[in-house]
């Protein structure tokens, strides 16, 4: 590398600053800056002991104002924090921070105002320098955690109340600790089948032909032989999805072991319909099977009967029947709209 005079220099390594003239490095460096401000969305003013602007620079909605004093469209009350700060700031020569939310046409836009002293050579206050910078992202994803995370606290909650009830069920209708254990693990298998789908879909649900064929399938039957699935098809919400999951799974129980899916070429036929009732769209649900004429009275006094005619239609605000006739087991449920989506 050349000298400006011509003479020849060593090469100067690659971690050396190469030293320019205070002016053109004053110009450059404020040129920097300037795009920092501008890139990062940090607005900067500079005022008096008296609080005068003095200079601005990258100021932007809601700081921007033809006024003097620098407060621009703020409303009142944030200008008075923001006024009281910097008047403490001056006072004390203490930094101040503060948060501050502004109205907006979708809710409120949030920034982070820091207020630092400028000290002159003999320690005194003569300015203050108020930093300005947006944090309204931030701040929404927060809320959305927040909301999150008390949404899952709910829906945990729920979840350890419908595990208890099952707990107290199955044992109330169990013949032994084996029996009770079987029978448990079945059910709390079947909830998180249906908790899988619930959660795969973001928290908002389960498609009904989904999950019933899932609760078949979990028994070792192909729901495409198995299963024969007519009417319509809504989108149950988290509750329903687990209830008539579990539901499902009472009845896909039954059947394997006393009912049409305990034959090679046995099915069960699922039809819904969506009724207008009186009080609005109501689901409903029937569940049909030929059944040996021996198994008739198998499953009356058993959990399976108690959750299907009890249980779940309790936690929907439904109804439910279940019949058991010669040569023919047919279930019905019937809940109101508020438990699922049709679109």
């Amino acid at each position: 590398m050349r000298s400006r005079t011509g003479d020849r220099k060593e090469d100067v390594p690659s971690d050396e600053v190469i030293a320019l003239h205070p002016a053109e490095s004053g110009m450059q460096l404020g040129r920097a800056l300037l795009h920092a401000l501008h890139n990062a969305g940090i607005s900067v003013l500079y005022q008096d002991r008296e609080l005068k602007t003095v200079w601005a620079r990258n100021m932007r909605a809601p700081w921007v104002s033809d006024t003097a004093d620098g407060n621009g469209i703020l409303p009142a009350a944030q200008v008075d924090r923001i006024g009281a700060a910097k008047r403490d700031v001056i006072a004390s020569g203490n930094p101040q921070r503060l948060e501050i939310s502004v109205p907006a046409e979708d809710g409120f836009r949030w920034f982070q105002v820091w207020v630092d002293a400028d000290h002159g050579d003999g320690g005194t206050v003569q300015g203050v320098v108020t930093t300005m910078v947006e944090t309204t992202d931030q701040k929404r994803r927060e809320q959305t955690l927040t909301t999150l995370l008390r949404e899952v606290s709910h829906r945990s909650k729920n979840l350890l109340a419908i595990i208890q009830s099952i707990a107290t069920q199955t044992g109330r209708y169990s013949d032994g600790i084996a029996d009770f254990l079987t029978r448990f693990r079945g059910r709390l298998q079947s909830l998180a089948s249906s908790q899988d789908l619930v959660t795969s879909s973001n928290w908002r649900g389960a498609a009904l032909r989904e999950l019933v064929s899932g609760q078949v399938g979990r028994n070792g039957v192909d729901p495409s032989h198995g299963l024969r699935f007519r009417g319509a098809n809504p989108y149950l919400n988290p509750n329903a999805a687990l209830h008539i999951g579990l539901a499902m799974h009472e009845l896909a129980v039954n059947s394997v072991s006393y009912g049409a899916l305990s034959r090679a070429d046995g099915f069960v036929e699922v039809t819904t319909d969506l009724d207008t009732a009186a009080d609005g769209l109501a689901l409903s649900l029937t569940w049909a099977e030929a059944i040996p004429a021996s198994d008739i009275e198998h499953s009356q006094k058993r959990f399976g009967s108690v959750a299907l005619e009890r249980v779940v239609p309790a936690s929907l605000n439904g109804t439910a029947t279940l019949e058991i006739m010669p040569g023919r087991l047919e279930y019905r449920l019937v809940v109101p709209h508020g438990n699922f989506e049709t679109e």
